[in-house]
């Protein structure tokens, strides 16, 4: 979605997860800040996380040894976590080295993490343990029932400089089609924000679904484990208050009758497989909302 916007606008910040960051092998890795920054980059993965090409001999070297390597980090994404590590001991917030990375790979995008502030996503599953996310999702393949969501520190934290800001300049503001209890909630979540957003001048939300299931990932699952409508109602219940239009597949073309006077539903093909893909739909969304 980032990048399907940076090649249909002028002027683009994109505010980032924290809540998946964790420390692996000693280093801060803050996942969703990398995958963006990467992929704005033009240089992400394959599987569309970590680098492209990279190599391995460290996660092999630490394998031999011993270590538990299910948690992957090629050679020049650890490189980027190490750097960030020792920026962050040294007293330098998270959004000054996630920019310094970001300038560092040519992204002209501002990059903002949502927080500087330690936000941890916990899962429980049904059995009743707690499971940071990266044990949830990576190291366990999110294939547990959930039955809560918890974000640690969120109530302490505060927006990093620029969030409410960019909210609130924004002539339009999308929340990309992520999984919402996992990635959205622990941005909006945090004080201040749902309340920017309930005051921004349009914000559109796109749905993860289609045919009313993820095509990756747990986001039906979760939001019905959770007690949330199953398909595009339960994306409509998670954004409560804050969607002045959501856009959903053309397989959920039928939901769109599930519009109110508050929230327009309008359905298109929202795959963006291919850069191609993404800049077909962002033009079309600025089409749309601005024609």
């Amino acid at each position: 979605m980032a990048r399907a916007l940076s090649s249909a606008v002028d002027r683009l910040t994109v505010v980032v997860n924290v809540g998946d960051d964790d420390y692996m092998y000693g280093s801060h890795v803050a996942a969703d800040l990398d995958t963006v920054t990467y992929t704005l980059a033009g240089i992400e993965g394959p599987h569309g996380w970590g680098i492209r090409g990279d190599t391995s001999h460290v996660m092999e070297a630490l394998a031999a040894r011993g270590a538990d390597t299910a948690f992957r980090l090629g050679d020049r994404d650890l490189a980027t976590c190490l750097m960030r590590t020792e920026a962050i001991r040294n007293g330098e917030p998270l959004s000054s080295v996630t920019a310094r990375i970001a300038n560092s790979l040519g992204v002209g995008v501002r990059i903002l993490p949502a927080s500087d502030d330690e936000i941890r996503t916990m899962i429980q599953t049904t059995e009743g343990d707690w499971l940071s996310f990266q044990d949830y999702f990576v190291r366990r393949g999110h294939k547990d029932e959930v039955a809560a969501i918890r974000y640690e520190g969120i109530e302490d934290a505060v927006p990093a400089p620029g969030v409410i800001e960019a909210i609130s300049g924004a002539d339009l503001v999308v929340i990309a089609p992520s999984n919402p209890p996992l990635s959205i909630w622990p941005i909006i979540g945090i004080p201040g924000t749902r309340e920017a957003l309930i005051d921004a001048s349009l914000v559109v939300g796109v749905s993860p679904l289609f045919g009313g299931k993820a095509l990756k990932g747990p986001a039906d699952r979760v939001l019905e484990a959770l007690g949330l409508p199953a398909g595009t109602e339960g994306i409509l219940h998670a954004y409560s208050d804050l969607l002045g239009m959501l856009v959903v597949d053309r397989q959920d073309v039928a939901d769109t009758a599930l519009s109110t006077p508050e929230t327009r539903i309008v359905a298109v093909d929202t795959r963006m497989a291919t850069p191609e893909d993404g800049e077909r739909f962002g033009a079309w969304l600025m089409d749309t909302m601005f024609e």
